[in-house]
């Protein structure tokens, strides 16, 4: 615990006591304040991709692949994170696909997960099974089969006991088979087991699998080329605006003004990545991040720092004039978080989207209230119903914030789509329940040795007579059940397109990697998040 001193606080003459959590500060320093960039190498990836390009385009509708080599080949392309730009071949080839579905006979287990992963149809491995409602013991030893399988469940939705039944076959004798395997797929076996294709991180898995598919001897020259110069290129891209929004934090000297505070504005970057790699979400990523890295301020204003007194009057009236009440330290962080909207409006009023603020303000609002009333029960040491922690603790999440913020720098989302968001659609309820399901169980232990009395797992714990244990077990099930729902309302969902779908699900897969085996990896980013953040943003590929 630490003090604060009497000209940081208003209406004191006493010493306060604050309960400091003693961050552990950037693992990054000025390392991204100054990347320089070669106009002419940038010049010469960007004509190289282009010839690739129409390369792969012809590969992708050429009428010489059987089904399985087309389905391979939009997988592979899938993975390498180039699809983007082939979005309306692939299409079209999924189209084509899903109309001749009539004449698939194949008895290829990977063929048919495959095809079941692309297209997600359901009840297509019956065949595979027995009269018992099991898989047939003879799949045991089909590797790659099994781990298509493997990714296949993981789109399963609430009620499918055939990929529930999939999902414990595939994994079980993964793991018995994958240590007598040979590279690469060894190895590609071993980090499915850790991370399944659908949470993962599209960035991350494509600068993995890169790796991977160039050890495959079927691997495509021309492919693998593309995704190898398409990864740098992008990363140039990438290294830029984190140079712009490291040189932003510098300047407000957050760091030094608010030290109770976390420095983690390189880890904002990493999660807008998670959001949208791709290169026409530029300045969406920098509106993010900066987002990100004031809101992550405000949550250690409310959880390591402010007294009950000061919290009190820090409620969003967005009004220059509020900032007059505040403590000093506050003052600082409300006027910083006002101008930040106001750039937000001019930039976005000159697009003719001004609208989009007004959504971002809301949600910002919503848990600034939402923080104070989490404040008080930390103060009071009060326990809610496990009902209430819910209600307040999905909007402390930030999820529905983050997600409201994530629409803001993308051009097609209209007034029509933000109300279906702030509508709380059921993709959206379960994106928020990850988040907070998953942070709360991460957090546990160190929040319990801070005196938190209301977290989830201990609120839970009281209202349903379990133990540590079963509340424990009973989280990670609310989490499946949750991924579910996200997976059947990408299928379901016709509101609003798959781009804006997309957001809401990597929002989600970030929870999944960064909270990985219970870690708080935004907090303590040294073992989770630093050698992921190298890959992305420092180490490229040799072309």
């Amino acid at each position: 615990m630490a003090s604060a001193t009497v000209e940081n606080v208003v209406n004191y003459q006493q010493e306060i006591v604050r309960p400091l959590a003693n961050f552990s500060p950037s693992l990054w320093g000025d390392l991204f304040t100054s990347v320089p960039i070669d106009n002419q190498v940038v010049e010469f990836y960007a004509q190289e991709i282009e010839s690739l390009k129409e390369k792969v385009r012809r590969m992708i509708v050429s009428n010489n692949n059987n089904m399985a080599e087309k389905l391979n080949l939009i997988d592979s392309i899938e993975r390498l994170g180039v699809s983007y730009h082939f979005e309306s071949e692939i299409e079209e080839q999924i189209s084509n696909l899903y109309n001749a579905r009539c004449r698939f006979e194949s008895d290829d287990l990977h063929t048919v997960a495959l095809y079941f992963r692309l297209l997600r149809q359901h009840g297509i491995f019956l065949k595979f099974m027995e009269s018992d409602g099991k898989f047939k013991n003879s799949l045991r030893g089909d590797a790659k089969g099994l781990l298509s399988l493997y990714e296949a469940a993981n789109l399963r939705t609430r009620g499918e006991g055939i990929l529930d039944e999939a999902l414990t076959f595939a994994t079980a004798h993964l793991e018995s088979i994958a240590p007598h395997l040979r590279s690469p797929l060894k190895e590609q076996v071993a980090h499915a087991l850790e991370q399944c294709l659908q949470r993962g991180i599209p960035r991350v898995e494509a600068r993995r699998y890169i790796s991977v598919y160039e050890e495959y001897e079927s691997k495509n020259d021309s492919l693998l080329r593309l995704a190898k110069m398409n990864f740098n290129l992008l990363q140039m891209l990438h290294r830029k605006e984190l140079c712009e929004l490291s040189r932003w934090w510098k300047e407000l000297d957050l760091v030094s003004k608010l030290s109770y505070a976390r420095d983690r504005v390189v880890e904002c970057y990493f999660w807008t990545l998670g959001v949208y790699f791709e290169p026409q979400y530029s300045r969406a990523r920098i509106i993010l991040a900066k987002t990100i890295a004031m809101i992550s301020v405000i949550d250690d204003t409310y959880d390591s720092y402010g007294t009950v007194d000061e919290l009190e009057i820090l409620q969003m009236q967005w009004d220059i004039k509020e900032a007059d009440r505040l403590p000093d330290y506050m003052k600082i962080c409300y006027r910083v978080l006002l101008d930040l909207y106001d750039q937000y409006e001019q930039e976005l009023r000159q697009q003719g989207r001004s609208f989009a603020v007004h959504y971002a303000k809301e949600t910002m609002k919503e848990i600034v209230r939402s923080y104070n009333i989490e404040a008080k029960w930390f103060i009071e040491g009060y326990m809610p119903p496990f009902a209430d922690y819910m209600t307040n603790g999905f909007i402390t999440s930030t999820y529905y914030l983050l997600a409201a913020t994530s629409f803001i720098g993308i051009n097609s989302v209209t007034k029509e789509t933000f109300d279906w968001l702030m509508g709380k659609p059921k993709i959206q309820v379960a994106n928020v329940t990850i988040c907070r399901i998953v942070d709360d169980v991460a957090t546990y232990e160190i929040e319990k040795k801070r005196g938190q009395s209301a977290t989830g797992i201990e609120c839970y714990m009281k209202d349903y007579g379990v133990s540590e244990e079963e509340a424990m077990e009973e989280f990670k099930n609310i989490a499946e059940n949750a991924w579910k729902d996200i997976n059947e309302e990408c299928v379901k969902e016709k509101s609003v397109s798959m781009e804006v779908l997309k957001r809401v699900v990597n929002l989600s897969r970030l929870i999944d990697v960064v909270y990985k085996h219970n870690q708080d990896g935004y907090t303590h980013p040294e073992k989770v998040l630093k050698p992921l953040i190298t890959g992305l943003l420092v180490d490229s590929f040799n072309v």
